[in-house]
């Protein structure tokens, strides 16, 4: 199974931490998020890892890692940067990781693990970590509506209640190459749709007939999109390192 983060982007949101370097190699707890990205992708099943770079690209040298390049990082949504891993994308399954997110193993052998088409990670304990970011949590939040047998129903638009958001899709997710070439399809299709961001391809997708299944969180995770997520994203991580230990 390969892996790939998506790590083209500035991290503008989250200066002055990222005022030389992606999101994904801020250092916290003495780890860059990149790092624990890799060790949760490796423990879930992941045997090769790739990041899709951008912007200050050249510090992904010497990693390790296999790179891919978006030179339009600057005016691409990331569904550019998905494209810009491609032959990846189309030679087997690939789990896709944002580049500001922590997550456990657990998560990606969940993930690893479906047979689905499209499979895409959820937090359904969102309502508590979006208190944490933000006064009124529906003012982030996406819709995120499932059905009893777990596919996807409704993914990435603005609701209008909790009750429309039965979870929080977390960044992650699992593709093959039949539903790359639908994604790719789309993308190819106009300009409207090349410029949608995951959650609304995803959803639009749905609408269209792609079959999507959602996989439900399990373990700590967080996202870093600004500053102040920092203080109580190093909750998570001390959860995490302590998870990892114990495994």
């Amino acid at each position: 199974m390969k892996a790939i983060v998506l790590a083209a982007g500035n991290g503008a949101r989250m200066r002055p931490h990222t005022d030389d370097r992606p999101k994904c190699l801020i250092e916290l707890n003495g780890r860059t998020l990149l790092d624990r990205q890799v060790s949760a992708l490796r423990a879930g099943g992941a045997d090769e890892i790739g990041v899709v770079t951008g912007w200050q690209g050249a510090r992904f040298a010497g990693l390790g890692l296999h790179t891919f390049e978006n030179p339009r990082w600057a005016d691409s949504t990331m569904v550019e940067s998905l494209a810009a891993a491609g032959d990846w994308l189309t030679d087997e399954p690939v789990i896709v990781s944002y580049g500001d997110i922590v997550f456990s193993a657990a998560t990606v052998r969940s993930l690893v693990r479906s047979a689905a088409e499209v499979a895409v990670a959820y937090d359904t304990e969102w309502e508590t970590v979006w208190r944490q970011r933000f006064d009124d949590p529906l003012s982030d939040a996406e819709t995120f509506k499932i059905d009893a047998d777990g596919w996807v129903t409704d993914i990435g638009t603005r609701p209008r209640s909790l009750a429309d958001v039965r979870g929080q899709y977390m960044g992650l997710l699992r593709l093959t190459p039949p539903s790359w070439a639908v994604l790719r399809n789309a993308r190819a299709a106009g300009a409207e749709i090349a410029a949608l961001d995951m959650t609304g391809l995803l959803g639009h997708l749905i609408r269209t007939g792609l079959r999507v299944a959602g996989v439900p969180n399990d373990g700590p995770w967080w996202e870093f999109d600004s500053p102040s997520d920092v203080e109580p994203g190093l909750r998570v991580l001390d959860s995490l390192d302590a998870e990892q230990e114990g495994e």
